[in-house]
């Protein structure tokens, strides 16, 4: 993998990445001459034991323009400047212009709850720098890149003091609030455990002094034997549908093997987990034979320099349809009480995605 560090003129940062070298001479735009000073800050929601962001200039981000305005699209006119450099590169990491986290936020306002500085970190993720390409379009070799850039950032950001948890995410499609088209994804850094992988964690933790095993690893394991719900498997890569799903086209990707990172991943791994990973899309766009909206969160180990042998890299997709036609709204029983109610059975859904045939070479 090779990068290259440019700075914005508004002061944000960006850094190139490719398989092959990248040519010197490379400039980083950006649509805005001037720094955004962005200081958003936290507030504790006392009964619910977990913060809440705010930033209230994001009101005026940008949101869904026309193909011509497309930010994420390479520059092609200096007088106008997009966020990309025009040039040879493959993906692109830059700090968003409308952060919900910053590192020097400071002076928090004073209010009826505790509040603090939101020390943490928000970067874009753009994927490629055609505009019409989706993910699950992008060869293989794209997307073990993806997968090395996510573990450069998580260990570039991570060795900050300030962060605890390093997210990659991926919001596709309006259904799930996509306010830009472009292939992306995002990374957000938080200076604590978010509320949920917190949860996960705990669990991870707890089952590991019992068992002395990963509950992940031991999941797909089970998941494997039975084999109902396996999208797909090799060495060193599995997907499924989970028994426990709680959306009905939910799918988990993950190694097999122990792993608590993206920079823990071995070549083989990292390879293993590409193609898993791009079947999984690959079913998705074909099973209705049209762009699949989903979110794509991975998690991992906390940044805090303890080994975490209890929890294990993984991916969960929560697509928003639960028929072709049908969204799944989140209602009364999973907002209000925080328990899931499903309409479908995972062993049916895994069982039409099962019969969705792709090929990862053509595709590629």
């Amino acid at each position: 993998m090779h990068s290259k560090e440019l700075k914005k003129p508004d002061g944000r940062n960006l850094t190139l990445y490719s398989n092959q070298p990248i040519p010197e001479g490379i400039v980083a735009p950006s649509p805005f001459p001037d720094p955004q000073h962005a200081n958003p800050h936290l507030r504790w929601h006392s009964l619910r034991g977990e913060w809440v962001t705010y930033a209230a200039f994001r009101q005026n981000r940008t949101y869904q323009p026309p193909p011509q305005y497309n930010p994420l699209a390479p520059t092609v006119d200096q007088e106008h400047p997009t966020e990309m450099p025009a040039g040879d590169y493959e993906i692109a990491v830059f700090d968003n212009r409308f952060p919900s986290l910053a590192l020097e936020s400071h002076d928090p306002p004073t209010v009826t709850v505790p509040t603090a500085p939101a020390n943490g970190q928000c970067e874009v993720v753009v994927f490629t720098q055609d505009p019409n390409a989706a993910l699950a379009h992008l060869p293989l070799s794209r997307i073990e890149l993806l997968l090395q850039v996510w573990g450069d950032r998580t260990t570039r950001i991570g060795s900050h003091p300030h962060i605890h948890y390093v997210l990659p995410f991926e919001n596709r499609g309006a259904e799930v609030g996509v306010t830009l088209h472009h292939p992306h994804g995002q990374i957000y850094s938080y200076p604590f455990v978010p509320a949920v992988p917190a949860r996960m964690l705990g669990q991870e933790r707890e089952y590991y002094l019992q068992h002395g095993s990963s509950l992940l690893c031991d999941m797909a394991r089970d998941e494997a034997a039975d084999g109902r719900r396996v999208l797909y498997q090799d060495d060193y890569a599995i997907a499924f549908v989970p028994a426990c799903a709680r959306y009905p086209y939910e799918v988990w990707v993950m190694p097999t093997a122990p792993c608590k990172d993206f920079a823990a991943l071995t070549p083989p791994q990292r390879e293993g987990l590409a193609r898993a990973l791009k079947t999984v899309l690959l079913k998705y766009e074909t099973l209705w034979n049209r762009p699949f909206p989903y979110l794509m969160a991975w998690y991992q180990a906390p940044t805090d320099g303890a080994e975490h042998p209890e929890t294990q890299l993984h991916a969960q997709f929560y697509p928003p349809y639960r028929t072709r036609d049908r969204l799944k709204y989140l209602a009364g029983t999973e907002l209000a009480a925080g328990m899931f109610a499903m309409d479908v059975l995972p062993e049916t859904t895994a069982y039409e995605l099962q019969q969705v045939e792709v090929s990862l070479e053509e595709s590629a």
